[in-house]
């Protein structure tokens, strides 16, 4: 039950992301599925890969003070929004890393809140 609640969080920061962000769209356009399939690739990666680049990262993240920390957020972005483009054939399309990078800033900032929210 705790994926369900990460999934629908994460669906919810995606949606926003895609609201908020110019460079990031739904293929295709408006699509609801897009963002539940991001969400549940994004949630599976995090899960899976992302542990393992951090720990790889960690010398880098250190030297920049934590914030090499967006950059492998912003990096898991991608590769989610990659995979459900070429998994599932409907996702999100990212113009660029910049895109990427404040995509991934606003999916933490808005997971953070509504995981405090609804204390998920």
């Amino acid at each position: 039950m705790a994926f369900v609640g990460t999934w629908i969080v994460t669906a919810i920061s995606v949606a926003a992301a895609i609201w908020l962000v110019p460079g990031i769209v739904t293929v295709p356009a408006g699509s609801t599925a897009a963002i539940l399939f991001v969400a549940l690739v994004l949630a599976l990666v995090n899960a899976t890969v992302r542990p393992f680049v951090r720990a790889i990262s960690l010398p880098l993240t250190v030297v920049t003070l934590g914030i090499f920390h967006f950059v492998v957020n912003a990096l898991m972005l991608v590769l989610a929004s990659w995979l459900s483009l070429n998994l599932f054939g409907t996702g999100i399309a990212i113009a660029g890393f910049g895109s990427a990078l404040v995509g991934s800033l606003i999916i933490s900032l808005v997971s953070t809140f509504v995981e405090g929210a609804t204390g998920l």
